[in-house]
């Protein structure tokens, strides 16, 4: 499933003009100290895919179209939400995004088949990758968190599903200020949370639109681009990115040793 990027580049210069989306100081990017902690989003970690697949299942020959409907709504709710002071969590949000992709869809969303999509989302496990590419990290002293729109129970069911709890010193959620990335508030979570200076927390993202955002925060930040998507037209580069954790990893740790 992937954003419509005509739609978020619509929604993100509301939010641009907004004051949401601005470049931290030149001071701070001039700095370059050891990154201490890593900040990641959830779909780094949690695979999607059976959500698609589950939605194929349910909708022979329409799973595709419902998926790339319905994440694209999805995530318009979220930040129009935002931007009109109507906020509402992810959750939410989730399943009325599905409804309308659904409904513009002419597809019979009956209440089990709503429900058994959004129960997807609580039974997400790790990608192949992940527990040990987060182990390494871990045992190499790094902190790490989770940074995520999703909500907290939504993050606590995925850690308990992969048997990952224990390596995340942290599970934000944007729910704690009632706005979402890439709102510069939602990023600053993980400073307050980890007691660091930006320039020494990573932050993994899994959709374009979240790399630009942290990059344009100024995290150091490594796009996760499982999908193979092309980057955003956002005016933004990019540390660096790569397909897999494991690359991820190896990133991090040459860059933590070189400094």
């Amino acid at each position: 499933m992937t954003l419509d990027r005509r739609r978020f580049l619509e929604v993100a210069g509301l939010t641009a003009a907004a004051g949401v989306l601005r470049l931290p100081a030149r001071a701070e990017r001039l700095s370059s100290p050891r990154f201490e902690a890593v900040a990641f989003d959830a779909f780094p970690v949690f695979d999607p895919r059976p959500i698609g697949a589950l939605a194929e299942t349910l909708f022979p020959g329409k799973g595709a179209e419902l998926g790339n409907a319905w994440r694209a709504r999805q995530f318009e709710y979220q930040w129009l939400r935002a931007l009109g002071g109507r906020y509402e969590d992810f959750w939410r949000t989730t399943e009325d995004a599905l409804v309308f992709a659904a409904g513009q869809m002419r597809l019979a969303l009956t209440a089990e088949k709503r429900d058994r999509l959004m129960q997807a989302y609580l039974e997400l496990e790790a990608w192949p990758d992940a527990p040990a590419a987060l182990a390494s990290l871990k045992d190499a002293g790094v902190r790490l968190a989770f940074l995520s729109n999703m909500t907290a129970k939504m993050l606590e069911a995925g850690l308990r599903n992969c048997g990952l709890r224990d390596l995340f010193e942290q599970v934000l959620t944007t729910d704690r200020v009632r706005v979402y990335k890439p709102a510069p508030r939602a990023y600053h979570m993980a400073i307050d949370a980890f007691r660091l200076h930006r320039q020494e927390i990573a932050f993994a993202a899994f959709a374009g639109w979240d790399a630009a955002g942290a990059e344009s925060f100024g995290y150091r930040t490594y796009w996760v681009n499982r999908q193979n998507q092309p980057a955003e037209e956002l005016g933004v580069a990019l540390h660096a990115t790569g397909t897999t954790l494991t690359e991820l990893v190896a990133y991090l740790m040459k860059s933590r040793t070189a400094q």
